[in-house]
């Protein structure tokens, strides 16, 4: 019995215990419910407090521009010609070969072709027969023409007639003069001549060759490089620039130590459509042959404009899919400003567009921030 009664106490011993932890929970709950509200409530409060955003900007000024480009470029011989057979025949003698300096008018190769020679041989045989021709019939016809003088000696067709004849003889001997120039200058291209003082860079047959005017190589290339092109191809954005372009400075990889300088000749008015670049020409005088034709260049050009341009960090600059644009600052709303850009300038970018002096843009413009939000200008950012 005894027991029995010290396990009923034993048990609402427990229960009382139950009961207490159970209250210190709730309490523990409560108190936390109540912490959390508070902290929602002052937090909500704080946002409520804060009715716009603050952001870095700039004021926009008008400063000058300029900037200094290094582009590849290369060298090109003044003149350059690929010297063909005009007619086809055997090389019988080569009195140039690569790297020879060479004269206008010097003789490079002398062709031997039979046909053309037989064919000037047989023009000059039909001039001779020609002439003999209007020879004699012209001296009928003045005979024709003195007896005519007496009446009834020669008829009016007689007379007519030996004049035709002697005008057809006349025009066949014209004819056959024409033919034998024609073969005489097809004589005179068998032998091949520089067209200009240079140098003889590719030589692409040997003597007994038969070469042709259809050949698919050149017998001769000659290059004038007593002056040289430097062309550099600049790029679209900075052509419509104002710059010293008169005369630029250059080197090559094979003088790494060495500045050459060149003057400006003319420009090709027109954009390349495969790189967007505009070929400007420059002329190097290369008496002492220094530069060779085909070398790469480095060539430096200054850049700038006329009037002075709005420059900001690139930063200010934000890029979506649809455009490029700035954002503004204006009666303390974000408003946003298609911009194009131009120039780098160390760590700022030019920029065109609807914008002038004295704006207020973003210092980090984002297409997070859209148009009309409201905003305010952090103090000493401008």
């Amino acid at each position: 019995m005894s027991g029995w009664v010290s396990h009923l106490v034993t048990k609402k011993q427990n229960y009382k215990q139950m009961n207490n932890i159970i209250k210190i929970l709730s309490l523990t709950l409560a108190t936390g419910t109540l912490m959390l509200s508070c902290a929602r409530t002052g937090k909500n409060r704080e946002i409520g407090n804060k009715t716009v955003d603050s952001v870095a900007v700039i004021t926009l000024k008008k400063s000058q521009v300029s900037k200094e480009l290094t582009i590849p470029a290369e060298l090109t011989p003044i003149e350059k010609a690929e010297i063909y057979a005009k007619v086809p025949g055997y090389i019988r003698e080569l009195k140039v070969d690569i790297g020879d300096p060479v004269r206008k008018g010097e003789i490079l190769a002398v062709l031997d072709a039979p046909e053309v020679t037989s064919g000037n041989a047989q023009a000059k045989a039909e001039v001779q027969t020609a002439y003999s021709k209007k020879l004699t019939s012209t001296d009928q016809y003045k005979r024709f023409m003195n007896a005519s003088k007496v009446a009834g000696t020669i008829s009016a067709g007689e007379l007519e007639s030996a004049r035709n004849q002697m005008l057809a003889d006349s025009s066949a001997y014209e004819a056959a003069k024409s033919k034998l120039n024609a073969n005489s200058q097809l004589n005179d291209y068998l032998t091949i001549r520089a067209p200009f003082d240079g140098i003889v860079t590719q030589r692409n047959a040997d003597r007994g060759t038969l070469i042709g005017s259809n050949a698919s190589k050149p017998l001769f290339l000659i290059e004038n490089m007593s002056v040289l092109r430097l062309r550099i191809p600049v790029p679209e954005v900075y052509t419509s620039a104002i710059s010293d372009t008169s005369v630029v400075k250059f080197r090559v990889d094979a003088m790494p130590g060495k500045v050459y300088t060149a003057t400006l000749s003319r420009k090709s008015g027109s954009i390349n459509l495969s790189n967007r670049s505009e070929t400007w020409e420059f002329t190097v005088q290369n008496g002492g042959r220094n530069l060779k034709a085909g070398m790469f260049a480095s060539a430096t050009i200054k850049f700038g404009r006329e009037e002075r341009s709005i420059l900001v960090p690139s930063s200010a600059i934000a890029t979506n899919l649809e455009k490029k644009f700035v954002i503004r600052l204006r009666n303390g709303a974000a408003e946003w400003v298609d911009v194009k850009s131009g120039f780098n300038q160390n760590d700022k970018i030019e920029i065109f567009g609807a914008i002038q002096e004295e704006d207020v843009l973003l210092t980090a413009a984002t297409d997070e921030i859209k148009p009309g939000t409201k905003l305010i200008a952090k103090k000493g950012s401008k």
